[in-house]
């Protein structure tokens, strides 16, 4: 697992051991990143499951202003500070341990970009994606970019939000929803 491009194209990040930890696929997250290349640089990002931080910090390295990293698990929280470190972009990310609904409810932020890549066992997209509408924290015109496995319908619709197509890539489905 790498970063693929910017400031710190190339760096290897730091994987988990065990399960607990999915990371996203590289062919996966070049596909994400292609789509919303554009809407990138300048942006506040928010990596609400933050597990490596591979995503957060691959926004960092192609200019997003800040990513705010959220995982409820210590070692994934240390985990992300590492990649961070490595990636000489700390300067421009917090991490924070929480539980993604505690975060949510509290979360006074408003953000360009949020990214949504849960354990896929659970009902966390589902929720996260009513909890981000309903307390309003993305910027109009921001995008949610939900990750899940293929087989696992999101039969969501959001008032004031537009849903893309579904992009499948091998076994993961993208899902990009826009802040009308």
């Amino acid at each position: 697992m790498r970063v693929i491009t910017g400031k710190a194209r190339g760096v290897a990040l730091k994987t988990p051991d065990g399960m607990a930890t999915r990371p996203t696929a590289d062919r996966v997250k070049e596909a994400m990143f292609s789509i919303i290349q554009f809407d990138i640089p300048g942006a506040k990002v928010l990596d609400l499951f933050g597990g490596t931080g591979q995503l957060g910090i691959e926004a960092l390295s192609r200019e997003a202003k800040s990513v705010v990293f959220v995982d409820e698990r210590e070692d994934a929280c240390k985990l992300i500070r590492e990649n961070l470190k490595r990636t000489k972009l700390e300067k421009d990310a917090r991490v924070i341990r929480s539980d993604y609904a505690n975060y949510l409810k509290k979360c006074t932020e408003q953000f360009d970009i949020i990214f949504l890549d849960p354990p896929y066992a659970e009902v966390f997209l589902e929720n996260s994606l009513n909890l981000i509408t309903e307390i309003d924290i993305l910027q109009s015109g921001g995008i949610i970019v939900a990750e899940r496995p293929v087989g696992k319908e999101l039969l969501c619709e959001f008032p004031g939000y537009s849903r893309s197509k579904d992009y499948k890539y091998s076994s993961t489905i993208l899902t990009i929803f826009r802040k009308d």
